[in-house]
């Protein structure tokens, strides 16, 4: 990879050479917009955000019961497979956030390389994605309030303290980003500090097994009925879920400064700084863990917490737990903030229901429209939560509708790259390893949707109805229905801003034809 000053000949067609420098707001004006949002952001408070979202407490927490279930000790093994195969999306998304350094990057690039319609849809179905991601975020931290407090949860207290969860998010949101960045700041201080200090201390004092049980799986294919790649797959599907959200680092491109070499970095290293502490973590539970097998038996539904209060005491539930709800706060705000983005990016080109609200920043320079459009689409899947098969429904349809916009940007990215009408011109680029590069991450996001959306029954709830089996698919499939009957009924690619026709070529690609 290469990062090289700005100069005429990275210039994308139709854009000064001097725009791609540090004045963001020519650079942003250049590319059709102008600058509504506070531009305060640094690289570090850029990876503060993915960071945020790509929490490593949160994304253990959300795969290690279900891993270690399926797979034994050997689950572990799937985490540097996933994690490899998203630096690989990272490498795509990178290239573009240089080049066109826009707030709802999936949107806004399909645009660029593929047309209207295609990125309309790609924009509707990552939206969605992210909004019930925050619906399942505030739902999951919603137990530790009252863990905290040793009270007894109910399905409604869940869901009132989810809702209580999404509404205290939203306040801090709406001061803009300067607040925001403070909160997710600390959060993430917090977490990182505790977490590999954690997963340190498990891994070299408390430790319960020998490297071996990283090999073993337990007989836990044999309990679930099914064979050893079978199970692997069936934790590499689940295992996904730690390792998204660094695209919050492109939601706030238009309020970092320098971002078309800025938002790339933070990207990389949002990645690779929690998938490094996701990976260590994991090992550490898995060998501190006093009796793995018990979690394959279905006897332990909280191995991360069993191992940290088996190797450090009882005194440290309490602190454990406060670590645990501050990680899962800022993922949250995090997150929030990056679907309120995306949802102004396309409302300001008139391409969202209601969009002239939806658009509107306030006085803190925050996209209040987009924020509380997110807040009500996701408090409006809270109550599912009201049933535990359908929130895990809802868990599983996220996971699948996040890899698919992933596996459409990179398909039509590379689309572009062979028939001539893209060739990466900002100040990241990867010269003659991109198309190779790009076609990896096509091989994986498009391996990746297929297998999570295949239906099984090992990772539902024992028990479950078939609805949460197929929720992938049924999820998916619904939403896209949707976003089809909007298409068709709406046409909103007729409204963005001097369309171009719907073909991949260098005047497309022009800014000027936004």
């Amino acid at each position: 990879m290469t990062e090289t000053p700005a100069r005429p000949t990275d210039a994308p067609t139709g854009i000064p050479p001097g725009a791609l420098g540090p004045a963001d707001s020519e650079r942003l004006a250049a590319l059709g917009y102008r600058q509504e949002l506070r531009r305060s952001l640094g690289v570090l408070g850029n990876i503060s955000m993915g960071f945020a979202v790509v929490s490593p407490v949160v994304g253990l927490y959300a795969v290690a019961q279900v891993g270690m279930s399926v797979d034994g000790g050997a689950w572990v093994w799937a985490l540097p497979v996933c994690l490899l195969g998203q630096l690989l999306v990272v490498c795509v998304y990178s290239e573009l956030a240089s080049q066109w350094p826009l707030a709802g990057g999936a949107y806004q690039w399909s645009r660029r390389l593929a047309g209207p319609t295609f990125a309309w849809l790609s924009g509707w179905m990552w939206q969605f994605a992210v909004m019930f991601a925050n619906t399942t975020v505030a739902y999951l931290a919603s137990p530790w309030f009252f863990a905290l407090f040793g009270a007894a949860p109910t399905p409604t207290r869940l869901v009132l303290v989810s809702a209580a969860f999404m509404v205290l998010c939203t306040l801090v949101n709406a001061y803009g980003i300067n607040l925001l960045r403070w909160f997710v700041s600390l959060g993430i201080a917090a977490e990182a500090v505790a977490s590999v200090l954690v997963g340190l201390a498990l891994l070299l004092f408390f430790r319960h097994h020998g490297l071996g049980l990283l090999t073993d799986t337990l007989n836990a294919p044999a309990t679930t009925g099914t064979g050893d790649l079978m199970s692997f797959l069936a934790v590499i599907a689940v295992g996904g879920w730690a390792f998204i959200g660094f695209d919050a680092c492109v939601s706030t491109a238009e309020e970092t400064k320098d971002a078309a070499r800025q938002v790339p970095r933070a990207m990389r290293w949002a990645l690779l700084s929690v998938g490094t502490v996701v990976i260590l973590n994991a090992v550490a539970v898995a060998l501190a863990h006093p009796d793995p097998a018990a979690v394959v038996a279905g006897k332990d539904l909280d191995p991360v917490t069993t191992a940290v209060t088996s190797g450090f005491g009882d005194w440290s539930a309490k602190p454990f737990v406060v670590v645990v709800l501050v990680s899962f706060t800022a993922c949250l705000m995090a997150s929030q903030g990056g679907a309120a983005r995306g949802l102004y990016s396309l409302a300001r080109d008139g391409v969202f229901p209601f969009s002239t609200q939806v658009r509107k920043v306030n006085r803190h320079r925050a996209p209040i429209g987009g924020l509380i459009a997110a807040t009500l689409v996701s408090c409006a899947a809270f109550p599912l939560g009201l049933e535990s098969t359908a929130i895990g429904s809802l868990i599983t349809f996220g996971s699948a509708a996040t890899f698919l916009p992933f596996f459409l940007l990179t398909l039509a990215s590379l689309t572009a790259r062979l028939r001539g009408g893209w060739r990466p011109a900002g100040q990241v680029s990867f010269g003659r390893w991109g198309t190779p590069l790009n076609a990896l991450a096509v091989l994986w996001t498009g391996l990746e949707v297929v297998n999570i959306c295949w239906p099984r029954a090992i990772l539902a709830p024992p028990g479950a109805p078939w609805y949460q089996v197929w929720a992938a698919l049924l999820g998916v499939g619904l939403v896209t229905v949707i976003g089809l009957g909007y298409l068709i009924v709406r046409r909103p690619q007729r409204l963005m801003r001097g369309a171009a026709p719907e073909r991949t070529d260098t005047d497309e690609l022009a800014p000027a034809v936004l």
